[in-house]
């Protein structure tokens, strides 16, 4: 694969310019972005899928729910319905999409609104609309969405999958060149082991060649201590004693891989393209390779965004293993650039 995506160079330093030059038109305002009064973070990569930005989202908003009305405004990537729509205890996977159903399903007792659409400019005027109208807007993987300028960006990149280490598509991940990290006030290095060095996270923050307007963070994947079912929980201490049939759709596995086996936990794995939508056969593979397994204790294991997606209404006796971003250090410090952003921005209002 790697060999082939080589010989793309040639379509990707074709594709390189095109996105440049749409930058530039948008940074000289002759393409113009629409600016809105009220706080709005964009959350984004400059590659395709795996950086983190769900648990990312899911930070800011437990952040910031208890002083402000939030809301988080995605595309709804494959979903099946169009324009703007708002998600509510009748709102199904397919109309929403399966990350922007996992937030739902998360904050719904919170008052946090949950809405899509992939005319991000549309999507703030139908939520400043509404009469509970939020006070904050997160938009979730809106990086290069430049209709929309963004108040405060927010750009992550995986620990070892570096922007400035990759090249762009389809020979790469990247979507659009590196000079466009400029644009980010903030750079969050994601996926870090659980202990990574000043002097290595100096390195990388050097690597990156970030401005003098950014700072850089250290995060990493916090798992939960238990896997969750529709029925009880297992904690993870105790899954060593059982044989798991771990089943993804996601764009990364090898975090969660390295997870089990860091915590010696025996698994079979069943991976799928990221977003992939489980068809019956698909389900029926899984009954299969699940029969096969030779153990006392067996259990299916999926992570949160496929259960949300596929496998909370279905059938099968299926757990899966919650996550959320945790700071390696200077915590309180990116807290409060986020809260100073807001504060003022509100009160400039």
């Amino acid at each position: 694969m790697k060999k082939l995506r080589r010989h793309l160079k040639p379509i990707s330093h074709l594709y390189e310019k095109i996105v440049k030059i749409r930058n530039n038109l948008y940074d000289k305002e002759i393409l113009k972005s629409t600016k809105f009064d009220i706080p709005t973070i964009v959350v984004g990569n400059l590659s395709v899928g795996g950086t983190g930005k769900s648990p990312m989202i899911e930070y800011l908003v437990r952040l910031l729910k208890n002083d402000y009305r939030v809301a988080i405004l995605s595309r709804g990537y494959k979903r099946k319905t169009k324009g703007f729509l708002l998600a509510n205890k009748n709102t199904k996977t397919f109309e929403i999409g399966d990350e922007p159903m996992q937030f739902y399903q998360k904050f719904k007792n919170e008052n946090v609104i949950i809405a899509v659409d992939s005319n991000r400019v549309n999507g703030i005027k139908e939520l400043l609309k509404l009469q509970n109208k939020p006070q904050i807007i997160l938009l979730d993987d809106a990086y290069q969405h430049r209709k929309v300028q963004g108040g405060f960006n927010i750009l992550l990149t995986p620990y070892n999958e570096l922007y400035v280490d990759d090249t762009m598509l389809p020979s790469g991940d990247l979507r659009e060149n590196i000079s466009g990290a400029k644009r980010a006030q903030i750079i969050i290095v994601t996926k870090c082991p659980d202990f990574l060095s000043e002097d290595e996270q100096f390195k990388i923050t050097k690597k990156l060649q970030v401005e003098i307007h950014q700072t850089v963070f250290f995060t990493k994947i916090a798992y939960a201590e238990e896997v969750k079912g529709k029925s009880n929980n297992l904690p993870i201490e105790k899954l060593p004693k059982y044989h798991v049939l771990l089943v993804t759709g996601i764009a990364k596995t090898k975090p969660l891989t390295n997870f089990l086996k860091t915590k010696q936990i025996p698994y079979k794995h069943l991976s799928f393209k990221d977003h992939y939508n489980f068809k019956e056969k698909d389900l029926r593979q899984i009954r299969d390779e699940f029969q096969k397994i030779n153990a006392e204790k067996k259990i299916i294991l999926t992570t949160e965004k496929d259960y949300v997606r596929t496998f909370a209404n279905s059938d099968l006796e299926i757990y899966y293993l919650p996550i959320k971003t945790e700071f390696l250090n200077f915590e309180d410090s990116f807290n409060t650039k986020i809260k100073r952003y807001v504060g003022k921005s509100t009160t400039d209002r």
